[in-house]
């Protein structure tokens, strides 16, 4: 397995077992069934939540009408940019796949990926995307998928245990000081203020983006294209997280997906930086009623603004066949249809957030899990506007950010600040270099 795709494999937290997946059919010949078009979907949502949701979607878009037929076709992060790189070279890949920004940047040269500039238009004046879920998809000119979901990162923490410590579980922290402080407060006793990850991981480089967008370092390129890590405001980042991260956990070091959330639950920490899967399982792993588990923006830097990392998943059209682009719009719009939309979104209640301003609908925030959270799913909703995503926040994406994504350099930074306990100049220096000589890589 290639880093890049190791990376990637994790990047949606945790999969659930392997659901075999087959290849689709040729590009450029219609395959029908009962005189319907077929639209093959591949889509990397393993766990089998997902899978049942989707297709209960997918069903419901094949009974009500008469020409088209969506078959979804599961696959796993762990080998989807080889396989599908293969699928196409043999015109036997899929007619919509699922794909985060890099993976589309992977797969664009390849010639498959069709611009979709007229069905976003089309989505955008019936439901309007949220600006933030469509830019990292446009570039060169075009849109190159269709957002479907987006995963925005925020600031969890136990009210309770803020109350323990004399803090106002009403009042979390708006700035680094406060962060700093507070995390202060609440380590001892076999407690932790704050969940600091320093492993050479996907989640490392985007809970340290996070921060870094909030301290006005979102670019990682200036306006030509180079490669801009190497400044002040990331130097003070830097320098900030290895603060923070004296009141983290000692394994903290190697944690991935998992741990920040079972020490949150299980009150050994007091608050972490993730994304909304912390919703579904709180009271019962924690004990504790939904009241309990605080939400808050990403704390902000002195003279920063508010900031996060913000994913939005998309789908892709592989097909250049008119008939198989007809039916591709017809289930889009299907899809964003409010009621189907939620449907779709609660696949995973809390993770999978709208991309749409209509997609917060009563039948998504009423929902059983979500309906307990009003002020979280608020909070997210409205933080999402302010998200970015390392790599992709000007108008045109540099070729270098598939091999520093890949490479985790951003969380190679933090490990020579903290684990290394580096100078945090130093490490900016070093993660300069780094990203420069991916860039001349690149081309």
């Amino acid at each position: 397995m290639t880093v890049r795709r190791g990376i990637v494999a994790l990047l949606l937290f945790g999969v659930a077992g392997l659901l075999p997946g087959c290849l689709g059919s040729s590009d450029g010949d219609t395959e029908e069934q009962g005189g319907k078009v077929t639209l093959t979907l591949w889509h990397q949502e393993q766990p089998p939540n997902r899978v049942k949701q989707f297709g209960e979607v997918i069903d419901k878009f094949n009974a009500s009408q008469d020409q088209y037929v969506v078959k979804q076709q599961v696959q796993n992060w762990e080998d989807i940019y080889q396989k599908a790189a293969s699928a196409v070279q043999a015109q036997k890949g899929p007619d919509l796949q699922f794909a985060i920004p890099d993976f589309t940047t992977a797969l664009k040269p390849t010639g498959a990926v069709q611009p979709v500039d007229d069905i976003v238009e089309e989505l955008d004046g019936a439901h309007k995307f949220i600006p933030s879920a469509v830019q990292p998809y446009r570039y060169e000119d075009h849109t190159w998928a269709v957002p479907v979901f987006g995963m925005v990162q925020m600031l969890w923490y136990r009210k309770d245990l803020f109350e323990k410590a004399g803090l106002d579980p009403d009042k979390p922290p708006k700035t680094w000081d406060e962060l700093l402080s507070a995390a202060e407060k609440l380590t001892g006793d076999g407690k932790y203020g704050i969940g600091i990850p320093s492993s050479k991981h996907l989640f490392t480089d985007q809970e340290f983006y996070s921060f870094m967008t909030t301290n006005r370092g979102k670019d990682l390129f200036d306006s030509s294209g180079k490669v801009a890590f190497d400044t002040p405001q990331n130097v003070a980042t830097i320098d900030f997280y290895k603060q923070l991260s004296k009141f983290s956990p000692k394994g903290s070091n190697s944690w991935t997906w998992a741990e920040p959330q079972a020490e949150l639950n299980n009150g050994t920490l007091a608050m972490a930086i993730e994304k909304g899967q912390f919703l579904g399982p709180f009271t019962e792993e924690s004990g504790r009623p939904a009241k309990d588990l605080g939400v808050a923006p990403i704390p902000v830097a002195p003279g920063g603004e508010r900031g996060s990392i913000y994913y939005s998943n998309a789908a892709m059209l592989m097909t250049k066949d008119p008939k198989k682009k007809e039916a591709a719009t017809a289930f889009l719009k299907f899809l964003f249809e409010p009621d189907n939309y939620a449907t779709w979104l609660l696949a995973e209640p809390g993770l999978f957030l709208p991309v749409t301003e209509d997609g917060d609908s009563p039948a998504w925030r009423e929902s059983k899990v979500l309906s307990q959270y009003p002020d979280a799913v608020k909070a997210m909703l409205e933080q999402s506007k302010h998200g970015a995503l390392f790599g992709f926040t000007g108008d045109e994406v540099s070729p270098a950010i598939g091999q520093i994504s890949a490479e985790n350099m951003l969380s190679q930074v933090v490990q020579q600040a903290i684990v290394r306990d580096e100078d945090p100049k130093a490490a900016a220096a070093e993660g300069q270099k780094m990203m420069e000589a991916a860039a001349e890589k690149s081309g």
